[in-house]
């Protein structure tokens, strides 16, 4: 990375956010669309993510490496608030009357749609877990980061990461097994790089009867 990368953003300078944007931004939606379960969803949260990323700019350390924790961490926050206010939507619409039949849906997303509904299966089973622990999962598990870089996102220390990362694998890997059958980790998703060494993170192994 530039060394004055960090400070351009800081700085607010159109070019380091349009290479932050493209270095960052598909890992940024990624993210978001397993929070979500919802490809528009996680569309528009991403967006949100930059827009509150350029009225942070500010608050960013001039030093450090990737910028991509700091973007998860906004992401959190973004879907949270998001999810808060879906739900006085929810509670507003159920008061109106149910609407007409929708058309169908073109062929071309029956795919996205089997993507969507493995997801919010997987949410169901996500949400079992408490919030802290789901966020833990998502930024080391899915989406990859340290120990160190998720205890940036989510401001803790990096002893609460690790304690919460083991108790929501545990956690996760028992009620994936009883409602879902599947393993919920992507392949290379149990080792955790911490400054010079690798840590071994057991994965979970897939049981077949």
């Amino acid at each position: 990375m530039d060394p004055g990368f960090r400070a351009r953003v800081r700085a607010g300078d159109e070019g380091a956010f349009n290479a932050l944007f493209r270095e960052h931004g598909k890992a940024v939606y990624n993210h978001c669309f397993r929070l979500t379960g919802d490809w528009a969803g996680a569309e528009d949260c991403t967006s949100l993510v930059f827009l509150e990323a350029w009225r942070l700019r500010e608050k960013v350390d001039p030093e450090g490496g990737s910028l991509l924790p700091w973007l998860l961490g906004i992401a959190h926050y973004v879907v949270h608030r998001r999810r808060r206010v879906g739900r006085r939507h929810q509670a507003l619409m159920a008061r109106m009357p149910a609407p007409g039949l929708l058309p169908d849906f073109a062929d071309e997303l029956v795919g996205r749609l089997e993507d969507q509904e493995l997801i919010a299966a997987v949410r169901q089973v996500l949400d079992r877990l408490s919030r802290g622990d789901r966020e833990v999962l998502a930024l080391c598990v899915w989406a990859g980061l340290d120990y160190a870089g998720a205890a940036q996102a989510l401001g803790v220390p990096v002893g609460t990461v690790r304690s919460r990362l083991s108790r929501a694998r545990r956690r996760l890997e028992k009620l994936a097994r009883k409602n879902l059958g599947v393993d919920l980790e992507p392949p290379g998703a149990g080792r955790q790089i911490t400054d010079d060494r690798t840590e071994k993170v057991r994965p979970s192994e897939r049981r077949t009867r």
